[in-house]
């Protein structure tokens, strides 16, 4: 259960590359389910389903979250200026083990990268 309690203080929300066109094809649960664990981020707080993607430290956040078509990820990070910023979301494929498949990972890498460094050169500042 996700204890949650509105702040009033809402952060802005950055979807990168295909991440919302991902959600956006996720079926109706996992959608809605993903879309509140957001929005507890934008609020300040960590929903019970978002845990640290090990591997990029703490300020990178993963949802996990499924139903009977399969497990969804949506990977998210709150470490970098006053906004939440969806990196990557995707259905897991493969049904071994817990761990995120390494091209995903490869892909949460790059566009984390590629923020930060546009960040660091003013191009993405969000206060």
């Amino acid at each position: 259960m996700c204890q949650y309690r509105h702040s009033g203080r809402v952060k802005h929300l950055f979807w990168l590359g295909d991440s919302l066109e991902n959600v956006r094809a996720f079926p109706s649960a996992v959608r809605d389910r993903v879309g509140f664990a957001l929005y507890v981020a934008q609020e300040g707080g960590v929903h019970a389903s978002a845990k640290p993607l090990h591997g990029l430290g703490g300020g990178v956040m993963e949802i996990a979250t499924r139903d009977e078509s399969g497990a969804y990820r949506a990977v998210y990070t709150v470490s970098i200026g006053a906004a939440i910023y969806v990196l990557h979301a995707f259905q897991k494929k493969s049904k071994r083990g817990i761990a995120t498949p390494r091209a995903d990972m490869e892909l949460v890498r790059k566009r984390l990268r590629q923020l930060q460094r546009e960040v660091r050169d003013g191009a993405n500042e969000v206060e």
